[in-house]
């Protein structure tokens, strides 16, 4: 059990993947935040504050992505064995490497946020997509650089056609179902 914490549970790696601007950090954040008010240990690996911190030595090369998704792997491995519920948000989007982060940390649930990408592009803050389609970010994710669509997610989520509490509850639902909630 951890010390501070009501629950003793089993850890899990709940990976979200999907394009950018998709809703995986909303939905991850939503869980986290549901979760610590019910006493579990969790902590969020979100894309953008582990490239401020963790891998910021990294460009957005295929050998840099799936050097990335393997640091991260790493670190949600070693809180997963110790009873630390992960949320991961990353683009992720590589099918080899996101089967990598399964095989390695174990108990691990792949979340597909899927959202059309015109819907991706109108919630984009930061404008990444347009500079993108300029060419002035290369190998961005779903404009010059693939993504490969997961072939068995645990769980699909359509964030274009559900609100994200909806979408939140289905993956407090699908980890109750799979034993890691009491």
């Amino acid at each position: 059990m951890c010390e501070g914490h009501e629950h003793s549970h089993k850890g899990v790696t709940v990976w979200l993947t999907g394009l950018p601007c998709s809703g995986k950090s909303g939905v991850a954040e939503w869980v986290g935040e549901v979760l610590k008010d019910r006493g579990y240990g969790v902590e969020l690996l979100d894309g953008d504050a582990v490239r401020k911190e963790l891998t910021r030595d990294l460009g957005y090369s295929k050998e840099d992505r799936d050097e990335n998704i393997r640091r991260v792997t790493f670190v949600a491995k070693l809180l997963t064995r110790h009873g630390v519920i992960v949320l991961t948000s990353f683009v992720s989007p590589y099918r080899a490497m996101r089967e990598r982060a399964r095989r390695e940390i174990g108990e691990f649930l792949e979340v597909y946020v899927k959202c059309p990408i015109e819907v991706c592009v109108k919630r984009d803050v930061k404008g990444m997509y347009k500079k993108a389609r300029a060419g002035e970010i290369p190998a961005f994710t779903g404009v010059s650089d693939p993504y490969e669509e997961p072939e068995r997610p645990d769980l699909v989520l359509e964030t274009d056609k559900e609100p994200l509490e909806q979408s939140a509850g289905r993956v407090l639902a699908l980890l109750k179902e799979r034993g890691y909630l009491e």
